[in-house]
């Protein structure tokens, strides 16, 4: 049976619970969701035992602070914060006190406690959406966070290097670059884009120069996916992120590379990124 050994102390500037996601309810209009730095979620889970799309928690830029009320094992991956011996399993006593900074470089990081977060499952997943409002709530102080009972893995002894910063991102041109003009492709791939203050889950949007269509009017909603490149009248690239819409009218310029989304998870507000088609 599951206890409730996490106490929350501060959310710091959004946490959320997150998973492998929803895969398989796209025709029902629902994201899949789950952790955008899929590849940081993994790792987490293996250095504490768990299976590699436990839930875990997602904390953006830090400001976390958590009591355990029982011993624990953790690890956290990701963007690298103080507070906690990054990339690595550590076990920490009842009524320790867990308090992660804002992290030097990055977004997202990953907190992963042995036994998982063990919250009722909406649509087979844990993960917040924060889209549609599917899932646990976005935590708050106070929150008490269940534990799972002890998987049958052990702990990975072994150290998680922190994720290096993305400066490019590789895309695959397509479906619809015959909107733009001739030029756009070569400038998408020419410009360095600076990611706006009003990123999120849902999208990464980017500063630089517009791209122009040749197309008036928008599309018939058609599906996107996350990695795609929207462009909107406005010319400036949105990056959908794993709680965006599953259908859209704006044009799709270009699609990351799958390997490439957990990278794009660690831009934060400020930082420039360029994209390459190699």
């Amino acid at each position: 049976m599951s206890r409730a050994v996490l106490e929350v102390l501060a959310p710091g500037p959004l946490t959320t619970v997150q998973d492998g996601g929803r895969a398989g309810y796209a025709r029902l209009g629902v994201p899949r969701s789950g952790a955008f730095d899929r590849s940081a979620l993994r790792a987490a889970n293996r250095l504490v035992g768990n299976p590699p799309d436990a839930a875990a928690l997602e904390v953006t830029l830090g400001g976390l602070q958590l009591r355990l009320h029982h011993a624990l094992t953790l690890a956290i991956t990701g963007a690298p914060c103080t507070g906690l011996d990054h990339g690595v399993a550590v076990t920490l006593p009842a009524g320790a006190v867990v308090r992660l900074d804002t992290p030097r470089a990055g977004l997202r990081s990953y907190l992963a406690v042995r036994g998982a977060i063990a919250l009722s499952a909406v649509l087979g997943s844990r993960s917040t959406d924060t889209l549609s409002g599917l899932g646990p709530a976005p935590l708050r102080a106070g929150d008490r966070l269940a534990v799972g009972p002890e998987p049958p893995a052990p702990v990975d002894g072994s150290l998680v290097p922190a994720p290096a910063l993305p400066r490019r991102l590789r895309v695959v041109l397509g479906p619809r670059a015959d909107w733009f003009a001739p030029d756009a492709p070569t400038a998408l791939t020419r410009t360095g884009w600076t990611v706006r203050p009003d990123s999120d889950r849902i999208g990464v949007r980017l500063v630089g120069p517009p791209l122009r269509r040749i197309r008036a009017g928008e599309l018939p909603s058609e599906p996107t996916l996350p990695g795609a490149l929207q462009v909107p009248p406005d010319g400036r690239p949105i990056l959908l992120g794993p709680d965006a819409p599953v259908t859209g009218g704006y044009p799709v310029i270009a699609v990351l590379r799958t390997a490439e989304l957990s990278a794009a998870a660690q831009l934060r507000p400020g930082d420039r990124v360029r994209f390459v088609t190699s």
